[in-house]
Order: structure tokens, then C-alpha cells, then sequence
């Protein structure tokens, strides 16, 4: 068993992790694809069909053929022979001769012959028969072609795909109104401590409630998870190993707050070591908050000793537990996660070697963000409450300065 609190690096303990964890290969289910959003594909969907489905028009004007408008403009308009409409939600019975046009609407079905649509503003109606043209058109000008979009055959989302609202229209579009994705990986949330109660309880003096649970819980939900609570276990180490035990059998990852400071009472290390190889991984993060984590893999399952106080464990969260369950759900290329430029109001030292990150407001000011740091107390939860994002202090920085621009990752 390693020695604890040998600090690894954000970017060191990340790999070990993931080296340890190795491949993800998670269970399948069918839903509606009104349901899909934000779920991840468990197979690739694949067109069976043209997208779309008959060449049409991508503007209101009129059905062209490109070469009857070249040389058109303002002073020198060239006139076409008006031949009808064509209709909306039906094939056209006409065919477009050399110096016709025809009135089109936004998603006509092109009439044979036409290859252009001149915009309405770019041509004037003189009469019924008539239309003067200001623009040249070139050929597949404001049209779209049966097909441009999708063929049948392609794969118009990959397996590993999370689900954003473009992809279910484009489902819904093919007519797929079923979708195969990966089912929700259960994550099972435990405290410990003599001291923490749950959140419904009126807490003695001495009590808290239990806040991280509630919190992780939201975390992995927002993140594509599911979540099973258990008993809050006191300072017991058999109670302890019992409950790490059976949340471990229970679930797909293990998530345990408090419990994971160097003390006579802490034991939260040892017991996951005990779950099954190769264990701990690390126990110590050299960053600020969450220095006192557990990261551990034992046969294959994640479990996560997270911090006591609500600012580490959101830090923690942020930086292992989202992307654990984007691993956990087989989700290829995650969106980047939402970073963003502002200016920093005062002075900020820190500690070289050390990575920091630290709760800020944001305050519009003109074009640009201000941020303004929250001198936090780690155990305040409404002090985190009413912070933005995190703005991030490189390990190998000295602090930053008032009027610098610092990156915050947003919540």
C-alpha cells in the first residue's frame, strides 16, 4: 500500500488514474429521442435516407436558370419570362425553359431545369409575366440539393456522441425516433464523521448536516449520472468498511466525502485499499483546496475519497469527478469545458509548486469581465454559492496582479 500524502501533481494524478482504469465499455438501452438530451450514444446513427429529400430552395425568389441572369445589374437588369409558382409540399408539374423564372418559397421543390434561385430582393416583378433581375446567380446559388446535407450510408452521429438539441432535430429529421445509448453509470455517495448529520435533521451542538452528498450528487446528475445515497457512518472503522463495502458492490463508482485527512481517526484509505487491486493510486494532490484526496481503482471500479469542506470537494469535482463520468459514459472528444478571460481586480500571491484555484465573482465592465476573488473559508458554502467559476493559478506562478488576465473556468 503506498504511503499517503505524497503529493502528486493535478496532471500526475490524472494519469495515474486513468492508466489504472484503462478502457470503458458500458451497457446499452433503447429511449425516444425526445428523451436523448444530453445522453451519449451507445452506437452509431446511420442515414438511411437522403437529407434532404428533393432538391429545394434555401431563400423566397424566383426559380432560375444560372446562366439566363449573367451580366445582370442595377443599371443594366435583365428581363426573364415569368411561368408560374411552384408549389410548397408537392413535386411541380412545369419545366423551366432558357429565359423563365418561376416564384419560389423558403424549401420549394426545385422544378427540372431550374439550378439557381434569384433572391426577392435582388428582382423586381413588373407585371405577371414579367420579372427584371439586378443580381447574377451562379449555378446551386440559394438552393440546396437532394442529398447535400446527408446520404444514405453516413454516419451522422458517432457512438460516443452526447446528445445537444441540433442532434435530436437531426434524429428526428431522418425519421429515427428511437436511439441506443449508453446507460447511466451509478454512482454510489456516502459521508462519514461523528459530527455530520443528514440534511433533514436539526443539528446539536457540535452537528453538522450533510451538505457534500446533496452536492456531488447534483454534480453527477448535471454530468450525465445517477446516484445512490447511504447512511451517514460514524467514526466507526468496521461500520465504515461494511458501508464502503456494500456501496461498492452496489454501484459503478464509489464516492466518499470526509474521511480523508492525515488523523488518528482516519482510516477512509486503507479500507478502499482493502476493496481490490491496484488500490489507492494517490493520496494527496498538490493543489489548493483538495490537497487531502483519494484517488483509488479497484478492479475496475473508480472510487474517489473526496475532501470534507464543500470548496475542495467542488474543486475536486470540477477536476475529476465531471470528467470521471464523461469517462464513465464512453463520451469521445467532451466538449471543452466553458473557460473565460477576465480581469483581475486585486493582487493574488500564491505559492510556487502549488496549483491553486480560487472562487471569483464576475462583474461586467463595458466589453470585458472583472474578476473579483471571494477570500474564502472552505467550509462556507453560501461564500461558494455566490461565486461564478474558479480562476486557475498555474503551479509554477507566483501569484497574479491586479489588472492581469486570468483564466476562470466557469461552473
Amino acid at each position: 500500500m503506498p504511503e499517503f500524502l505524497k503529493l502528486k501533481s493535478v496532471n500526475e494524478a490524472r494519469a495515474v488514474f486513468y492508466q489504472a482504469l484503462g478502457e470503458v465499455h458500458p451497457g446499452a438501452e433503447w429511449i425516444p429521442s425526445l428523451s436523448a438530451l444530453g445522453r451519449v450514444t451507445a452506437e452509431s446513427v446511420v442515414a438511411q435516407e437522403y437529407l434532404p429529400a428533393f432538391s429545394r430552395s434555401a431563400m423566397d425568389g424566383y426559380a432560375v436558370q444560372a446562366a439566363d441572369t449573367f451580366g445582370a445589374s442595377e443599371s443594366l437588369p435583365l428581363r426573364l419570362k415569368i411561368v408560374g409558382e411552384l408549389p410548397m409540399g408537392a413535386e411541380p408539374a412545369l419545366v423551366l425553359h432558357p429565359g423563365e423564372a418561376a416564384l419560389i418559397h423558403t424549401g420549394g421543390m426545385l422544378a427540372q431545369g431550374v439550378d439557381a434561385v434569384v433572391a426577392l430582393e435582388n428582382c423586381r416583378a413588373l407585371s405577371s409575366l414579367v420579372l427584371e433581375v439586378f443580381t447574377p446567380v451562379t449555378s446551386g446559388e440559394n438552393v440546396i440539393f437532394k442529398g447535400e446535407d446527408v446520404k444514405p450510408g453516413k454516419v451522422v452521429i458517432p457512438a460516443g456522441k452526447r446528445i445537444r438539441s441540433a442532434e435530436v432535430g437531426g434524429l428526428f429529421s431522418l425519421g429515427v425516433t428511437q436511439v441506443s445509448v449508453v446507460q447511466k453509470p451509478l454512482f454510489g455517495i456516502l459521508s462519514s464523521g461523528d459530527e455530520v448529520v443528514p440534511p433533514t435533521a436539526i443539528p446539536s451542538i457540535g452537528q453538522v448536516r450533510d451538505i457534500n452528498s446533496e452536492s456531488l450528487a447534483a454534480v453527477v446528475e448535471a454530468a450525465g449520472g445517477r446516484y445512490q445515497f447511504y447512511p451517514i457512518v460514524p467514526d466507526n472503522r468496521e461500520q465504515l468498511r461494511q458501508s464502503i463495502r456494500l456501496a461498492y458492490q452496489q454501484s459503478d463508482a464509489v464516492l466518499i466525502t470526509a474521511g480523508s485527512s492525515v488523523s488518528s481517526r482516519d482510516i477512509t484509505a486503507e479500507l478502499i485499499h482493502e476493496l481490490g487491486q491496484p488500490g489507492v493510486l494517490v493520496h494527496g494532490i498538490n493543489i489548493r483546496p483538495g490537497k487531502p484526496t483519494i484517488l483509488a481503482v479497484c478492479n475496475g471500479k473508480p472510487v474517489i475519497g473526496m475532501p470534507g469542506n464543500p470548496m475542495s470537494a467542488l474543486v475536486i469535482a470540477e477536476l475529476f469527478l465531471k470528467p470521471l463520468v464523461a469517462w464513465m459514459l464512453g463520451e469521445i472528444n467532451p466538449a471543452p469545458r466553458p473557460m473565460l478571460q477576465a480581469r483581475l481586480t486585486v493582487n493574488l500571491p500564491s505559492q510556487v509548486g502549488k496549483e491553486e484555484w480560487l472562487p471569483v465573482r464576475l462583474v461586467p465592465r463595458g466589453a470585458e469581465w472583472l474578476a473579483e476573488p471571494i477570500f474564502f473559508k472552505s467550509n462556507l458554502i453560501f461564500q461558494l454559492a455566490d461565486a461564478a467559476g474558479l480562476l486557475h493559478i498555474e503551479p509554477d506562478a507566483t501569484g497574479k496582479m491586479a489588472g492581469e488576465m486570468v483564466d476562470v473556468l466557469i461552473f
